[in-house]
C-alpha cells in the first residue's frame, strides 16, 4: 500500500526488475489489503506508514495477527527513532526510509534478508 502515485510506480518497477517472477499487487487502503492478502497470501508485504484511513503500523498489526510468516515492510519518508520502534513494536519486520529502500530489495531477491538487513534491530546476523 502507498499513497504516493509516483513512488508507487517505482516501487512497482525496481520489484518487478530485481524480481519478474513475482506477482505484485495493489490495494489502495486496509480493508482492500487484508482481502487480498486472504485470497493471495503473499509472501510480502510493502506498506506506507502513513496512509489514507488505516495506517501502515494498523495494517501491519492486523498482518502479523493473521498472517504471521508474512514479510512486513514499512517504507515511510519519516525515518524517526519513534516511528522505527512503533513499526517494530506492530510486527513490522522492516522499516526502511524510501530513500534507502533498495537495500531491502536487494536483500529479498538474494534470499538473504538476515545477512545483508540491519534494519531490524531483532534480527540476528
Amino acid at each position: 500500500m502507498e499513497d504516493n502515485a509516483f513512488f508507487l510506480q517505482f516501487l512497482k518497477e525496481t520489484l518487478q526488475a530485481r524480481l519478474p517472477s513475482v506477482d505484485i499487487l495493489e490495494a489502495p487502503n486496509g480493508e482492500e489489503a487484508m482481502q487480498k492478502i486472504k485470497a493471495f497470501m503473499p509472501d510480502a508485504i510493502f506498506t506506507d506508514l502513513r496512509l489514507p484511513g488505516e495506517n501502515g503500523l494498523e495494517l501491519t498489526q492486523k498482518v502479523k495477527a493473521q498472517y504471521p510468516d508474512t514479510i512486513v515492510v514499512i517504507l515511510t519518508n519519516y525515518d524517526l527513532p519513534e516511528y522505527r520502534e512503533a513499526a517494530y513494536q506492530s510486527g513490522a519486520d522492516h522499516f526502511v526510509s524510501k530513500d534507502s529502500f533498495l537495500r531491502i530489495i536487494n536483500s529479498i531477491s538474494d534470499d538473504q534478508t538476515t545477512d545483508q538487513d540491519a534494519s531490524n534491530p531483532k534480527r540476528s546476523p
